[in-house]
């Protein structure tokens, strides 16, 4: 009896063995929410997906201009991939590609961090001054381009009177006309037209750093530096990764600043991925090349996001 008493006794102190988890069949709930999406995934399969699957449709095939009935009668080859292995110009787009990626979103994040620490401080007519911020970022892109060919004209640019008048330059610089200066032409519009991206996150992200949390850091006595270190960057940097990744991606596939500015010249100079597919698609009428380099940004456009994605997942959960 006291045998059977222990075992019972024990039984009921071992866990219980788990159960498996049956799976939730869709609730009727649930069903009418799928019904209620059902028009907008078809316009989004009808709107992405179809000219998705010519664009890799046209890139097997050897032809100039899109027609339906010559796209479904061309032999498939894979001769464009081919020749983008051996085309100087594809290397030379990604290069410049790289360049202005990395040129134009660095400084816009480092710029737009600075701005927003500026504007998260209390003076006088702060808001007006977020509001001026912004500015560029409202500007259409194109009108911007235009802007900026005053502004980096080399005969009467405001930005070379600016920069003699400093002492920084003996004569004015070609910005846009000289191979050297040309692809940082381009990259000083776009800083100025995204960065006001990058301050509006921070911002918002400065926003909800508790202010206790400064409060204790000066109590333990940490400077300006350890206190950024310590409470502003961990608050935003999942804001600042966010930025990045987003301005990276545009700026990989930038059209509306650079051609009309200088159309991917001088030399191919500025002649990024994007610019390269529309002068091969609608200047030399290879639209089964041009369509294998779309192919191709948007291959490089799904690997970046899928390296970054890990990371950018974890920080928003973290944040």
């Amino acid at each position: 009896m006291i045998a059977t008493q222990e075992a019972a006794a024990a039984a009921r102190r071992s866990p219980a063995p788990a159960r498996t988890p049956r799976r939730r069949l869709p609730t009727k709930k649930t069903r009418f929410h799928l019904l209620l999406l059902t028009p907008a995934i078809l316009l989004g399969l009808l709107v992405l997906g179809y000219p998705l699957y010519l664009v890799i449709s046209a890139s097997l095939k050897d032809i100039g201009i899109l027609s339906p009935s010559l796209l479904a009668s061309a032999p498939i080859t894979t001769q464009n991939y081919k020749e983008l292995g051996s085309d100087p110009n594809f290397t030379q787009a990604i290069r410049n590609s790289i360049i202005y990626t990395v040129g134009s979103t660095v400084p816009a994040g480092v710029l737009g961090l600075l701005t927003a620490l500026l504007l998260n401080q209390r003076f006088r007519f702060r808001r007006v001054f977020r509001t001026l911020l912004l500015l560029p970022w409202a500007v259409p892109t194109v009108v911007a381009s235009f802007l900026f060919l005053w502004v980096l004209n080399a005969s009467y640019g405001v930005l070379n009177y600016i920069l003699k008048q400093l002492h920084l330059i003996q004569n004015y610089i070609p910005w846009l006309a000289s191979p050297h200066w040309a692809l940082a032409g381009v990259i000083i519009p776009t800083v100025w037209k995204s960065y006001p991206f990058f301050c509006l996150l921070i911002l918002a992200a400065l926003q909800t750093i508790p202010a206790q949390l400064y409060e204790a850091a000066a109590v333990d006595g940490a400077g300006a530096w350890a206190r950024f270190r310590a409470v502003t960057w961990p608050g935003i940097s999942p804001a600042v990764y966010l930025a990045t990744v987003l301005q990276a991606l545009w700026a990989f596939r930038e059209f509306e600043v650079i051609y009309p500015m200088t159309a991917g010249g001088p030399a191919g100079s500025t002649q990024t991925l994007a610019i390269y597919l529309y002068n091969e698609a609608f200047q030399f009428f290879h639209l089964g090349y041009a369509s294998a380099l779309g192919v191709v940004t948007i291959g490089f456009c799904i690997v970046f996001v899928a390296i970054a994605y890990p990371r950018m997942r974890r920080n928003l959960s973290r944040s």
